[in-house]
């Protein structure tokens, strides 16, 4: 086992204390800390970086804590603490606005469909809190598309799982031919090639209607744009090879 890093154990820590607040507490967490869509009533400036730090349950958290563990230790053992902290909120950042990106598609979607029908801004407000509609409309545009807005609308983002993905994608950039052991089947492989079949695999899913539960599937992708982005930037002006303290 690697000695853990400083900045990946606060990270454990803070995580942990979290997942404890939401067992204890229960949904006053959710609704305080889980990321919301902004035009949400429940939304707060502060949770672009909580939900970070929010899981839904203990298969959730203990993924990632592991693979924070795992891949965060050796990047920040090369990078310095303040490098490494930067990066993983950056791509935690982007993995949120990718997110609320195809959300904000979905519910100005069905907002315009509604004005066509012609319903003034505030009675399409009120549809989104309360969810009264005529059945006239509901006939008109359809139950599956006035669902997708109002799933968007009432979206819940938590998890570490967008940043662990600007991780993977860090990692992939660093130690390349490093072979990490699938889980199935058993067998090893490269991390440049696991790693874009992840980011492969979520965009299938992500696309199609084949995920398994409510996985976020486009703040994994938005993740690991962000860290390929921010890799290839720091690639090309040198900025990789300096070390924060």
């Amino acid at each position: 086992m690697r000695n853990i890093t400083e900045t990946v154990k606060h990270l454990l820590i803070i995580n942990v204390i979290f997942f404890i607040a939401t067992l204890a507490l229960g949904d006053i967490v959710y609704d305080l800390f889980a990321l919301h869509y902004p035009s949400n009533p429940k939304f707060q400036y502060w949770q672009p970086l909580t939900h970070m730090f929010m899981h839904g349950n203990f298969t959730h958290i203990f993924f990632n804590m592991f693979g924070l563990y795992m891949f965060g230790t050796p990047i920040e053992q090369m990078w310095g603490r303040k490098k490494f902290i930067f990066f993983y909120l950056s791509t935690g950042f982007g993995a949120a606005a990718l997110q609320l990106g195809l959300y904000y598609f979905q519910v100005s979607g069905v907002s315009d469909l509604l004005s066509e029908q012609g319903l003034t801004g505030s009675q399409i407000g009120m549809f989104f809190e309360t969810r009264d509609i005529s059945y006239s409309i509901i006939e008109q545009i359809g139950r599956e598309t006035l669902r997708s807005g109002l799933s968007a609308y009432e979206s819940v983002m938590v998890g570490a799982s967008g940043a662990l993905y600007g991780v993977l994608v860090a990692f992939a950039f660093l130690f390349p031919n490093a072979r990490l052991m699938l889980l199935f089947p058993p067998i090893p492989v490269k991390a440049k090639v696991l790693v874009p079949l992840l980011i492969l695999g979520d965009l299938f899913f992500g696309f199609t209607s084949y995920s398994i539960g409510p996985i976020a599937h486009f703040a994994h992708v938005g993740g690991a744009v962000t860290g390929l982005i921010m890799m290839w930037y720091w690639k090309k002006t040198q900025f990789d090879q300096n070390r924060w303290n």
